[in-house]
């Protein structure tokens, strides 16, 4: 397709288009990696069209960050909400979430923290993107801790997400899910460690 003579389309439309495939080509191959060039032909849109929406291929990555950040955090939200109302099976239910990912025809790893090993100063953006999407993720846990009434909620989200991660480096190392029912295991013990009075 002649990148100059892309069809009309809502700017919008465009704009989550463009998101859609970085994010694709991203996982896919990292963030430093893709080129403009190689992503506007995957997208079959213009660079102008680019820089319209994105100040710089940096803006992109945040950009494409923050969208599936959304996603994964709205999913993750109708995961626990579906296990009903008991404090210990919703927060058990965050390794169901965590199992359905590994299971996932798409798993990859995780693209967040791909980011930051990729993106090394405070001040990057895909850096900043990936930091706010792990703070939420750990703030949704922090609040299931203090549903439950467990001692220590902050530290407890902190040690829940230490598993998550863990267990998200070996599920894409070994190719295998079971390592959410591994990280479930070990989320049990801190619960039962926190319950005690």
């Amino acid at each position: 397709m002649n990148p100059s003579a892309e069809p009309s389309a809502p700017a919008s439309a465009k704009r989550e288009h463009l998101l859609d495939t970085a994010w694709e080509l991203f996982c896919q191959s990292g963030y430093r990696a893709v080129g403009i060039d190689t992503l506007l032909a995957k997208a079959g849109v213009a660079k102008m069209t680019l820089y319209n929406h994105f100040g710089s291929k940096e803006d992109l990555i945040a950009a494409a960050m923050e969208k599936k950040g959304e996603e994964i955090l709205a999913g993750f939200d109708a995961t626990i909400a579906a296990a009903g109302k008991s404090p210990t099976k919703r927060l058990s239910a965050v390794f169901d979430w965590l199992e359905g990912w590994f299971s996932s025809a798409d798993f990859a790893g995780c693209a967040f923290v791909k980011a930051i090993g990729e993106y090394r100063l405070d001040s990057d953006k895909p850096r900043r993107a990936a930091t706010a999407f792990k703070q939420a993720l750990q703030q949704r846990i922090e609040a299931l801790c203090g549903e439950a009434e467990l001692r220590n909620a902050p530290a407890l989200a902190r040690q829940f997400m230490l598993l998550i991660d863990g267990a998200t480096v070996h599920a894409d190392l070994h190719r295998r899910s079971a390592y959410a029912q591994d990280a479930r295991a070990a989320a049990r013990a801190l619960i039962e460690s926190a319950s005690r009075v």
